[in-house]
């Protein structure tokens, strides 16, 4: 794939990801009077929502400080991200949904046009900021002329790694290696001081492992689909060699042998803890991690094996559930959290990037330089589009889980079964 494509054209993952998910059973539609309705009240009431692991910290942040200064409440429920899409399809087909729902973006179009969300055009139009909003979760969150959803957040997959422990092991904490090989090379080191480990992965988790190994394929001018999103280039020399290391690192121990059923739920925690080097994760995961002696987080551009930089560039909508009956203090939510008060005093002042571009150049970003390493990135990332990509990459019982979990942990050499497995990937991305 080529870079990014300016923010517009990546509105079209709202088309192309439309049949990303088949819910269990529609919502029944809102009624006209709920599509036109504006009110937002702080009256007491309580809501109910419902977020993915990777956003749980994230989406709790704002939880409490609504929470803290409104009248209203907001119960937060968080499940996990490889079962999240069966539980949102089987409530939806039983109309039990929660008031308020976020979704991974590439969900979003499927949401939308099975009637899980209530139309929320009206209520949006309000905004006098509207045309601020992330444009590519926006269009996302548009089926038919119709708005169902605002954006959440933005996450965007980076190099994290523990400035004390690069110190320990006598590396230069303000220079990250710029290559896979310097990478290995760094976690190595690292992982020779004896009570830490160089690097981790979640090796159970596709999400995770295509969000933080992809861009190492993308960095070097390499592909992991076909434009049309229909076949599967896997199969390449640079696919291999991103995790021919990745094997490599597993097999002498610079990853701890918990990297292999890391399923996601906890794949951060160990960094957090100071105990591992370096690992390529979620922007939003720097706001819940606590800073301290055995921990001081730098951050990178993802590289290739030999340069280049690259990112994931995903995210979070948000939306009210067609069943909901509290709409009203729902919405009172909702358009609070992309207040100024909410992206630049609550997101942006914990480490977080805005969904408004006017709110970009905030005085927490200027004084964090990993924020304009975020902000960077934001642009320079890319978004895979498929139509299948969920039931390709994102489910565990999936092909590309198959594929990565062999290459890693297989008996084959990488290149042999990556070859393999890529035209099952391919079958699953072409089917209906």
């Amino acid at each position: 794939m080529s870079s990014l494509p300016p923010l517009r054209a990546r509105g079209r993952l709202a088309t192309a990801a439309a049949a990303l998910l088949l819910l269990t059973a529609c919502q029944s539609g809102p009624s006209a009077a709920d599509a036109g309705d504006t009110t937002a009240v702080d009256d007491g009431t309580t809501v109910t929502m419902w977020t993915r692991s990777p956003t749980a910290t994230f989406s709790q942040t704002l939880v409490d400080a609504y929470n803290a200064s409104h009248k209203n409440k907001v119960e937060l429920t968080v499940f996990p991200a490889d079962s999240y899409q069966q539980k949102v399809g089987t409530a939806a087909g039983a109309k039990q949904l929660p008031d308020i729902l976020a979704a991974d973006v590439v969900y979003a179009p499927n949401y939308a046009a099975k009637g899980v969300y209530l139309d929320l055009t009206a209520r949006v139009d309000t905004l006098d900021f509207k045309g601020k909003l992330a444009p590519a979760h926006m269009e996302a969150a548009t089926h038919q002329g119709k708005v169902y959803g605002v954006p959440h957040d933005i996450d965007l997959s980076a190099v994290f790694y523990n400035k004390v422990l690069f110190s320990r092991a006598g590396l230069d904490p303000e220079n990250p290696p710029t290559t896979l090989e310097g990478i290995y090379e760094a976690a190595k080191k690292i992982d020779a001081l004896g009570d830490v480990d160089g690097y981790f992965f979640g090796g159970a988790c596709p999400g995770c492992m295509l969000f933080t190994t992809w861009p190492m394929i993308w960095a070097a001018g390499g592909t992991v689909l076909d434009e049309q999103g229909t076949a599967a280039t896997l199969d390449s020399a640079t696919a291999a060699d991103v995790y021919g290391t990745m094997r490599r690192m597993s097999a002498e121990g610079i990853v701890p042998a918990s990297a292999k059923n890391e399923s996601g739920p906890t794949w951060t925690q160990l960094f957090a803890e100071g105990k591992i080097g370096i690992q390529p994760m979620g922007a939003t995961a720097l706001q819940g991690m606590e800073e301290g002696p055995g921990l001081q987080i730098g951050v990178a551009p993802i590289p290739g094996p030999k340069g280049g930089r690259s990112s994931f560039v995903g995210g979070d909508v948000l939306g009210i559930s067609a069943n909901s009956t509290k709409a009203a203090a729902a919405w009172d939510f909702i358009s609070w959290t992309l207040s100024e008060q909410a992206q630049v005093e609550v997101l942006a002042k914990n480490k977080n990037i805005t969904v408004r571009s006017d709110l970009a150049d905030n005085a927490y970003a200027k004084q964090d330089h990993r924020l304009r390493v975020f902000n960077l990135l934001a642009s320079e990332g890319q978004t895979p589009i498929s139509v299948n990509f969920g039931k390709t990459f994102n489910d565990t019982n999936g092909p590309w889980t198959a594929a990565v979990t062999d290459a890693l942990f297989g008996s084959q050499d990488v290149a042999a079964t990556l070859k393999q497995h890529n035209g099952t990937i391919t079958e699953s991305l072409a089917g209906s």
